[in-house]
């Protein structure tokens, strides 16, 4: 089989660009001419063998990450945002999408934003008078959605923040708890620890430096929020200098980061990236082992899989979400090439959805999406109580998958038929820029096909798909 060719002009300028090199100084390190190094830059000429070698060898350079899911990603996020009703022309069509994808990252992604900026617009036209009268009036993209693609765009992986926490870890006593190790920490910054009644999860005085934490919430949440107030307390500089890179554009979004990087800190002083990634291998990723191993909840595992994207240290490249019980993703991130719905919910198709019918139990599923590739998925429900009679049950199901060639590493596809074709459920993204012509679970017509309706036939849609 024919070696596919690699495509990576983006990576490498970006690669120049961060040693601060000249093309001519650049292209004399790898050992190319300057016209050669130009055309690979513009994806004019596949990036050969030497070249990949050169990189390895001269800059350290990880060379797994040429092939990273951003072009994945920015082509998924265009052909959604495409499918807006506000595009009345002809979509481009797939190839024009991923040559700017790979030639023009920075374009793509200031059209995505151009994209969001109308949506967020056209849903606040009721107080659009207002937002004019300002002097300062700009429209500016979600906060919320402004992190989550910060976080989506960098594998779910921020490094310096993923090793602090990794030494943190390394530096409990010997056979000191996880919360232990934490309460100690806050201790000698002075701060009192407090488990309280109060329904509040976690609550902080910076005035009496008391940190409450409620006695309701569970073990693995306890842990977590003690190590997240760590985070904030001990790792400010690290937080801010990592937040003043980001160069978000308001203040909400830079706190909602904050928080956002402080859960990150929490989660992989929780699960030390190289311990975890070694126990993820040796119980071929059994959430529930992992969860009792590390004291930690089954979605709180889950995610950290879906982080585990170190240059020269990967695990498996997985995806997951969260979604509530109308369907709507309230965490997603994806190491595959696997994207979810920027905008709306999940494919009914996808297993996750039928988790919330089945409490406590595992659910398995082979599914293949449009493009081809087959994942091998798993969900399970994760309820979470109030912590009382009167507080109210927050339920939530979480997916997480990876594509099916690593499913051998998995324990939960053990006995599953991988090589049977009937055994791929076909799931999308979303409906309009889906291409299946007769999914019974369709809601819409995909933007790039013609209808035609027939008053006189009536099959699973009530119009049939031009080709």
């Amino acid at each position: 089989m024919p070696t596919q060719k690699l495509y990576a002009g983006a990576k490498l300028r970006e690669l120049r660009s961060r040693m601060s090199l000249t093309q001519k100084s650049f292209a004399e390190k790898l050992g190319v001419s300057l016209p050669y190094l130009n055309q690979m830059e513009n994806n004019n000429r596949p990036i050969s063998t030497s070249v990949v070698l050169g990189l390895a060898q001269e800059f350290g350079f990880d060379v797994t990450e040429l092939q990273s899911g951003d072009e994945a990603r920015l082509v998924s996020d265009m052909r959604e945002a495409l499918a807006d009703p506000v595009f009345t022309g002809p979509a481009p069509g797939l190839a024009d999408l991923r040559l700017a994808a790979s030639n023009a990252p920075t374009l793509a992604r200031a059209f995505l934003d151009l994209h969001a900026a109308y949506r967020q617009n056209h849903e606040r036209l009721a107080s659009l008078d207002e937002a004019l009268g300002r002097e300062d009036a700009r429209i500016r993209p979600s906060p919320w959605e402004e992190v989550r693609d910060f976080f989506h765009y960098c594998d779910n992986y921020i490094d310096a923040v993923d090793r602090s926490a990794e030494r943190f870890a390394s530096q409990r006593k010997p056979g000191e708890s996880m919360s232990d190790a934490a309460i100690r920490t806050l201790t000698a910054h002075k701060i009192t620890t407090i488990l309280s009644d109060t329904p509040t999860i976690r609550q902080f005085d910076p005035e009496t430096r008391t940190l409450h934490i409620s006695r309701h919430a569970s073990p693995a949440t306890q842990t977590f929020q003690l190590l997240l107030q760590v985070a904030l307390i001990t790792q400010a500089p690290l937080l801010t200098a990592t937040l003043d890179l980001a160069r978000f554009q308001s203040d909400e979004a830079r706190s909602i980061a904050e928080v956002g990087m402080a859960n990150y800190f929490a989660g992989a002083a929780l699960m030390p990236y190289e311990t975890f990634l070694q126990a993820a291998q040796n119980t071929r990723h059994d959430l529930e082992i992992l969860a009792t191993r590390f004291g930690a909840s089954l979605e709180q595992v889950a995610h950290r899989l879906s982080t585990l994207q170190r240059p020269g240290a990967k695990g498996i490249p997985f995806f997951f979400v969260r979604v509530d019980p109308a369907g709507t993703i309230t965490k997603r991130h994806s190491a595959t090439t696997l994207q979810f719905a920027r905008y709306g919910g999940a494919c009914p198709l996808w297993n996750v959805h039928r988790a919330f019918e089945t409490p406590g139990r595992f659910l398995r599923q082979l599914a293949e999406t449009p493009d081809g590739v087959r994942y091998f998925c798993l969900a399970r429900d994760v309820s979470k109580s109030g912590g009382a009679y009167s507080l109210p049950v927050r339920r939530y199901a979480i997916g997480l998958g990876c594509e099916v060639k690593h499913a051998p590493a998995l324990v939960y596809a053990d006995h599953m038929d991988i090589n049977a074709t009937s055994a791929y459920a076909p799931i999308g993204i979303s409906c309009r820029i889906c291409e299946r012509r007769n999914c019974h679970q369709r809601s819409v017509p995909p933007l790039e096909r013609h209808l035609r309706v027939d008053p006189n036939k009536r099959g699973i849609l009530p119009y049939q798909l031009d080709d």
